[in-house]
């Protein structure tokens, strides 16, 4: 149950692939090999890997072909892959059977995780439209762009890569009260979440990033149908970094959460796949 509702595949725009947990796992690394070090150790565990702007900006779709050749991610399938593949070339200069894997990435299950490209486009619509149809040969499944780009650019986006889940951010978890002030935004964050997602959601987003804190309200404002993704999820006894608005996996997903972001309590751990699997068995039961 979420929100009061019953939460059913049939009423969701996307669903985990069978059997894998809510878990998106951020790669949050410096560089590509370090990346795929930890993707070999977490990728059975995990529903999503999300690469962020560190690594892409250093890597680009170069780190994207080497998780896929190695099994790491699920494949592209007939979104331009074979094009992008031969363009962007790989870390190991076209040797992928070099690379070693310990771990088999698809698990108990047969699929491997879904790409998650959080790159938080913002800029006017064409720009966006540009951006969006060079990441399509990825093949991602989720893109987020800023909320607060608007609802022309947000169109401008789904319209450019209809096959990806458009994925608008709206408040960032590390601003509170005072630093939404500071840049204008006056009122609680929930407030400025809910116009933002209503927004979004109205232009054409599959998708939305909000906190744990809002993830009910949004549920609650906007159905089923939307997938929330929450990032500012850390385990009870985590450390809250540099995020000012959290909640444990099991209070996400009890308000409402379909994808729980978790970056360092797994990848600064110093078993990763320990780290990644207790995860797993913590959240799978709750959907």
């Amino acid at each position: 149950m979420t929100g009061g509702r019953p939460v059913t595949s049939q009423n969701r725009s996307w669903v985990p692939p069978a059997g894998r947990p809510p878990i998106a796992v951020a790669l949050d690394a410096p560089d590509g090999a370090t990346a795929l070090d930890w993707a070999r150790a977490v990728a059975p565990h995990c529903a999503v890997l999300k690469i962020g702007m560190e690594l892409f900006l250093r890597e680009g779709g170069v780190v994207v072909n080497a998780l896929r050749d190695e099994g790491l991610l699920v494949q592209a399938g007939s979104v331009g892959s074979a094009g992008a593949c031969n363009a962007l070339g790989s870390l190991t200069e076209g040797d992928h059977s070099a690379l070693p894997s310990s771990v088999d990435p698809a698990g108990p299950v047969g699929s491997a995780p879904e790409l998650f490209l959080d790159l938080k486009l913002h800029d006017i619509p064409a720009t966006v439209a540009g951006g969006m149809r060079s990441l399509a040969v990825l093949a991602p499944r989720f893109v987020t762009v800023h909320a607060a780009g608007g609802a022309a650019m947000i169109r401008a986006a789904v319209e450019a890569a209809p096959e990806v889940h458009v994925t608008a951010v709206t408040v960032l978890t590390s601003l509170d009260a005072a630093a939404l002030a500071s840049i204008g935004l006056s009122g609680p964050p929930p407030d400025a979440v809910r116009r933002l997602a209503v927004l979004a959601v109205e232009a054409g987003a599959r998708a939305l990033v909000c906190s744990p804190k809002e993830v009910s309200l949004v549920r609650g404002e906007l159905g089923e149908t939307v997938t929330l993704i929450t990032p500012g999820v850390r385990p009870e006894g985590s450390e809250q970094a540099d995020q000012a608005r959290v909640a444990t996996p099991e209070r996400a997903l009890a308000d409402g959460s379909d994808l729980l972001v978790i970056g360092r309590p797994i990848t600064s751990a110093s078993d990763r796949a320990v780290a990644a699997a207790t995860l797993a068995a913590r959240v799978t039961p709750l959907r």
